[in-house]
């Protein structure tokens, strides 16, 4: 018998115990499914990563107080540092020291790296409330206050308007710059109108120079729902702040040196001698995507083994379900061996059932794993993503299960003596 005809007969059961069959292929199509769908998540939410961050460069780094970290969970406050090299470990409360304004006016004057632009910013609190007249923003609008640096050192354009100047920044008007959402909750679509008019944040009056250029969503947050004022104007609105000191080179090649340099200005600032660690954090821009991404890597991992523990409870039921069949066909066996068949062709014949039903169940559940994990991809507002490595990994891993589910089974029928076989009731 040729291999064609084996495989079509394996084809026709399969097709004769749709029932059977049909369990099967679902309870492998769910451990794909869920394989492939989360999988197509991660690698949704590693794209909208990339290009939330992408507008800082990775020509650009930060001088901050402590290390911006990524995990899940409660670590229940022991957070441990590894340093660059991976050799000592620093308590993170070490970096608990903030940088005032005035450590971070010292820096900008003491910072000579050439071809480097630096910047002062803080944090101010994403619970402030922005109003025009009647009309009052949701109490959910991001501040900083930055310096006129700011929206060159973090990727922003402008809708309308005007950055500040340095000498606002430093007479510590009250003037601002409005996110392209704020300004859309205020003046609704002719946004530009924004500009020249008195809005009050938290309730003291600010001047509008400038409307933000739209930078989207990311992970279903605005990031346009902001307002920018003066760093120095940010002591009228909140205190006990610590400022973060941003920079960017000209050549990419360039930026481990400046931030080498810079290390070494803000340590002379911080008055550190040679013996103590940095009581403060260097980082590249890319540097927080870099890590989030890294930590999606644990998540694919934890993935991975939860979906190899589902395809392997497939395989059991998989196998089992083979077993029945070589009872329920112990006569078909018998005559196909007594009319001239080789217990080579029986075997083929059950491996090609079992690694067909896999291979089944792979294609559905991949085709559900990528809709449903593009779901997602929908509300981060990315491309259609497919996994295809995968994708071909989710085809074999099924194919190898089949062959392996199937291989007891078909040599279990294989050695049925046909006369027992022709006998078996």
């Amino acid at each position: 018998m040729k291999f064609s005809d084996v495989v079509s007969l394996a084809y026709r059961s399969v097709r004769s115990n749709k029932l059977r069959t049909g369990i099967t292929i679902t309870i492998i199509a769910f451990g794909i499914m869920a394989l492939i769908g989360i999988i197509t998540a991660i690698q949704a939410m590693n794209q909208k990563l990339t290009e939330s961050f992408s507008t800082m460069g990775a020509n650009g780094f930060t001088i901050r107080f402590k290390e911006r970290n990524f995990h899940f969970g409660n670590d229940g406050g022991n957070d441990v540092k590894l340093s660059k090299k991976g050799a000592k470990k620093q308590k993170q409360s070490s970096l608990n020291k903030r940088i005032t304004e005035e450590e971070a006016e010292l820096f900008i004057q003491g910072y000579q790296f050439p071809g480097a632009t630096a910047g002062i910013s803080t944090f101010s609190g994403r619970n402030n409330i922005v109003s025009y007249q009647s009309v009052k923003s949701s109490p959910n609008v991001v501040m900083f206050g930055a310096d006129e640096n700011y929206l060159y050192l973090n990727g922003f354009t402008l809708y309308a308007g005007r950055n500040f100047s340095r000498q606002e920044v430093q007479s510590s008007q009250n003037i601002c710059l409005l996110g392209y959402d704020a300004a859309s909750k205020l003046f609704k679509l002719d946004r530009s109108l924004a500009i020249n008019h008195i809005v009050r944040i938290n309730d003291l009056p600010y001047r509008v120079i400038g409307v933000l250029g739209s930078r989207g969503s990311s992970f279903g947050f605005s990031r346009d729902n902001v307002v920018i004022i003066g760093y120095k104007s940010v002591e009228k609105i909140s205190s006990n702040n610590s400022y973060t000191i941003g920079a960017k080179v000209d050549q990419i090649n360039q930026v481990e040196n400046a931030m080498g340099e810079a290390e070494g200005v803000f340590r002379a600032i911080r008055k550190l001698n040679t013996t103590e660690e940095s009581n403060f954090v260097v980082e590249r821009s890319d540097s927080v995507a870099e890590k989030a991404i890294n930590v999606l890597g644990y998540l694919t991992a934890a993935i991975v083994v939860i979906g190899f523990i589902t395809l392997i409870g497939s395989a059991i039921g998989l196998m089992n379900i083979m077993l029945v069949s070589v009872t329920e066909r112990t006569k078909e066996v018998g005559l196909i061996k007594a009319i001239g068949g080789k217990s080579r062709t029986v075997r083929q014949q059950f491996l090609s059932e079992a690694i067909l039903i896999s291979v089944l169940g792979a294609l559905f559940g991949i085709i559900s794993g990528v809709l449903v994990g593009n779901l997602f991809s929908m509300l981060l507002k990315t491309g259609f993503v497919v996994p295809w490595l995968w994708v071909g990994y989710g085809i074999a891993i099924c194919g190898t299960v089949g062959l392996l589910a199937g291989l007891y089974p078909a040599l279990k029928a294989g050695k049925l003596n046909p006369i027992d076989a022709l006998r078996y009731e």
